[in-house]
């Protein structure tokens, strides 16, 4: 386990004391060293760098355990490295910090597809749905995933591997 990994354990420990103690800060009072730790993070994720994005965005996290789009990029790189079920957790960290975050619900609601969870998935959709009041791209994309259904694996598949011998 990487010192970061320890140390977003740590800080998330922390959030939910200090959430439950003093309330939510609103995202304009973030760090500023996080919010620019985050910013270093998306750029790094755009050249590519994922693991470098990585480690800038659990340092950002570390630095204030309330930098909410920290956690919905990890997320998302979690995502892209077919880590649904990390993109969960992530996400579910940023809606712990604000449970109305559009794109943290939409953004969750398709790792849960990716999972399987389909159900749980159409869930988060009536939630954005509700919170958009109309037409949204977020929601547009999560029914788009939810109708497409979970991947397909080999193993559902039943690929049959026997051969039959012909004259």
């Amino acid at each position: 386990m990487r010192f970061t990994s320890v140390a977003v354990a740590a800080s998330l420990a922390l959030v939910s004391i200090s959430t439950s103690l003093h309330g939510q800060r609103p995202d304009d009072q973030i760090d500023a060293r996080s919010l620019s730790l985050l910013q270093q993070g998306r750029a790094a994720k755009d050249a590519g760098n994922v693991d470098g994005a990585l480690d800038l965005l659990e340092t950002a996290v570390a630095v204030d355990p309330r930098n909410r789009q920290a956690f919905i990029v990890m997320a998302e790189i979690a995502e892209g490295r077919g880590l649904p079920g990390k993109a969960i957790r992530l996400y579910r960290e940023a809606l712990l910090l604000e449970p109305n975050d559009v794109a943290a619900l939409a953004g969750q609601g398709e790792a849960m597809v990716a999972k399987g969870a389909v159900e749980r998935a159409k869930e988060n959709l009536a939630r954005v749905k509700t919170l958009c009041k109309s037409a949204c791209a977020p929601a547009t994309a999560l029914a788009a995933t939810i109708a497409k259904g979970p991947p397909v694996t080999t193993a559902q598949v039943g690929v049959n591997t026997t051969t039959t011998a012909k004259d």
